[in-house]
């Protein structure tokens, strides 16, 4: 009798080890996904008033304009589905990055104290938001191996706990141009 109520009382023990550890390695996703998140609006905020610098100098690029518009737009409706987000943030980097190419026919842009605050902000959100996806996914990586790992798997599905997808932004499209600032050497 003893060594069933040991047994059990182990058991009981281990289950509780195995469900903490999950809870804990799902918070830290959340943590990574809610960084990540952080990041990607406010780049979103940044970029109507780089939209706004640029424009002051080329009006005529009317269409990069709206495409930088409609692809902001798409990427700040995608929410939560990581497939819909990683894909409309991939779409979004493109119209940026030609909008910052535009600046190479502008010196008086290029040497706008405005362009270069806005420039230097995008690229230390570029490197935040490639920060966070990297944490995110780690995070995502150490919760997969937990739901998929013997003997936690056995808990994970009967508790809630499921694999989740990384989130991936392809960095030849998120890539911003380097732009020279007035040929310093």
């Amino acid at each position: 009798m003893y060594f069933i109520l040991g047994l059990v009382a182990v058991l009981i023990v281990f289950g509780v080890l195995i469900y903490n550890r999950l809870v804990s390695r799902a918070q830290m996703a959340d943590n990574g996904w809610s960084d990540i998140d952080v990041q990607l609006k406010r780049r979103a905020n940044l970029i109507p008033q780089l939209v706004s610098t640029v424009q002051g100098y080329a009006s005529h690029e009317r269409e990069l304009f709206a495409d930088v518009a409609e692809k902001r737009a798409r990427a700040l409706a995608a929410g939560d589905d990581l497939a819909s987000r990683g894909a409309a943030e991939s779409a979004l980097s493109q119209p940026v990055a030609r909008l910052m190419a535009v600046a190479e026919d502008y010196p008086d842009m290029k040497a706008s104290g405005n362009f270069l605050e806005l420039q230097k902000e995008l690229a230390d959100t570029e490197d935040k938001i490639e920060m966070a996806r990297r944490f995110y996914n780690g995070a995502v990586r150490e919760l997969n191996t937990s739901v998929q790992s013997f003997p936690a798997n056995l808990l994970a599905a009967p508790l809630g706990f499921r694999e989740r997808a990384y989130f991936e932004i392809d960095m030849a499209d998120r890539a911003l141009p380097q732009i020279d600032m007035g040929g310093a050497s």
